[in-house]
Parts: structure tokens; sequence; C-alpha cells
């Protein structure tokens, strides 16, 4: 037994009412949420020259390394 609401003329079941209402706050949801856009990893390096550029990257680089390096037996 399902509870029905006359929309439009016609007999409604309350658990399409629910899909439908449910399928469009997800929708909605997605749609303003930008879906699957990517986010670049790093974000843009504004240098004035192309030697501050390259050294930025190389900072980068660097530090990116020593954070992978495992930590010394040292206390």
């Amino acid at each position: 037994m399902v509870q029905t609401y006359k929309i439009f003329g016609q007999e409604i079941g309350s658990h399409y009412l629910a899909m439908g209402i449910l399928g469009s706050l997800f929708g909605t949801a997605y749609a303003f949420t930008g879906g699957s856009k990517k986010m670049p990893a790093t974000p843009p390096i504004n240098a004035s020259s192309s030697d501050e550029a390259d050294f930025i990257k190389k900072f980068i680089e660097q530090a990116e390394s020593e954070e992978k390096k495992p930590a010394s037996g040292k206390h």
C-alpha cells in the first residue's frame, strides 16, 4: 500500500515523489559544486622574470624532496 497524491490529474506514488526530490536535490548540489573539476596541484607562479620562476620551482622541488626523505635515527 502506497500513499498517492494527485498531481496534474495523475496519481503519483509517494516513493516516486521522494526519489524525484532527492534526485533533484543531489543533482543541483552536484551541478553547483562543479562536478568533477580538478584543481591544479600547485598555485601558479607569478614571477617577474624567468630566473625568478626557475628559482622558485627548484626551491619547491628541493623542499618536497626533503619532505619525502625518512628521518634519521638521531634524537
